[in-house]
């Protein structure tokens, strides 16, 4: 009896020294040369622990399990990371292609696809155990295969992704994960190199690196094909080089509004969705590489490729002009907005470290130390279309 009376006492103060923790507020921030993460709280603005042994980072992305406790990371070398946020390890890895360029995770949270370019195509996980469920070649021409670009999922447990060699973006049915369907749009324009998803799932839109304008498909009407919309923006501008290719997933919606970086141009593009017509286009200091709203859509927040990656520039949505301009650091690579957008999150990666805004003052608030930060992921991405 008294043993049975020590033992529940013991197991008790355990539990009672055990941090108990939701996962709601937490996210990782990518350090791209020791190939490790950081486990970050939002609230306290504290790192909670380091993971290390992640392979290549330097283009990974996350996507989060449905109930915020996994997070998968995709690595360049092909790697697929399951992170434990709770228990701060690694549950699971596999190298499960050459050269990987991100990936999604299923409308149901039970499957993971990840686009790979070598060997050019998509392969779908389970994401409990990682054990392959798809895999889809990105097969073009008599032994072809094409680099994938642009994964993201969507209603109806499908995936969407577009073929940067083949000119062509592809519907992914896994409705039955063991028998996929697969719609194929060819012709779509030249060189398909990101795509983005409307956040109410309805469009994906395909920048051309190539090609003149973006390439729309309406997911509610597939049947009517890939239209091309902005198809005479930027024939008559002079060519820059370009540094950096922007990222559409970054993009921004603000009402009806949507915010788009322009290729090999330092502005900004302002499109009205009704009409998919041009409206404005926001000069900016670089080419802008991620072009990002605050979750009310009253800012956009803009980041530029090299040489001009030290800057942030903020634009009022209300009247369509930049309003603010700071200098984080030096190689401004991403920036994270918390779930209702009161702070955002900056890595500047030459100066190791990660800077945290208020997005009302504009007042920096605090600083982590960070080895090469690249990507910052919140957890609150769970719950959105796209990502």
């Amino acid at each position: 009896m008294r043993f049975t009376y020590l033992f529940i006492c013991l197991l008790y103060s355990q539990i009672s020294l055990a941090e108990l923790r939701g996962t709601g507020d937490l996210g990782l921030i990518i350090e791209r040369e020791p190939a490790a993460v950081q486990i970050i709280s939002t609230s306290t603005q504290t790192s909670l622990s380091h993971i290390t042994g992640l392979g290549d980072l330097s283009h990974a992305s996350v996507v989060y399990s449905r109930d915020a406790r996994y997070a998968f990371i995709f690595g360049r070398d092909g790697g697929l990371s399951k992170i434990d946020l709770l228990k701060n390890k690694i549950d699971k890895r596999i190298i499960q292609a050459g050269n990987s360029i991100g990936g999604a995770i299923s409308q149901d949270g039970k499957l993971i696809a990840v686009s790979n370019y070598q060997p050019g195509g998509v392969k779908v996980f389970s994401s409990e155990t990682l054990e392959l469920i798809a895999d889809i070649p990105a097969t073009y021409a008599p032994n072809k295969r094409s680099k994938v670009v642009g994964l993201v999922d969507a209603p109806g447990q499908k995936f969407i992704f577009s073929l940067f060699d083949a000119n062509e973006i592809w519907i992914l049915d896994l409705q039955e994960p063991q028998k996929p369907k697969i719609q194929k749009f060819s012709n779509i324009g030249k060189q398909p190199y990101d795509a983005l998803l409307s956040p109410d799932g309805r469009y994906y839109i395909a920048g051309l690196f190539a090609d003149n304008g973006l390439a729309l498909l309406d997911l509610w009407s597939p049947e009517k094909g890939v239209k091309r919309i902005l198809p005479d923006y930027g024939k008559q501008d002079e060519k820059l080089p370009v540094y950096k290719m922007p990222h559409l997933e970054g993009w921004a919606a603000a009402g009806n509004l949507m915010f788009i970086p322009a290729i090999g141009q330092h502005e900004v593009l302002v499109i009205e969705q009704s009409t998919w017509q041009l409206i404005k286009r926001i000069p900016v200091l670089g080419q802008p590489v991620f072009v990002m709203a605050r979750p009310d859509g009253r800012q956009v927040w803009v980041n530029c490729a090299f040489p001009d990656n030290g800057n942030l520039q903020v634009i009022d949505v209300k009247d369509l002009s930049v309003k603010k301009h700071l200098q984080p650091g030096k190689a401004v690579l991403h920036m994270e907005f918390t779930p209702r957008g009161e702070h955002v999150w900056v890595s500047a990666r030459d100066d190791n470290r990660v800077l945290i805004y208020d997005t009302q003052s504009f007042k920096e608030i605090k600083r982590l130390p960070a080895k090469k930060p690249s990507g910052i992921f919140f957890s609150s991405r769970a719950h959105k279309m796209g990502l």
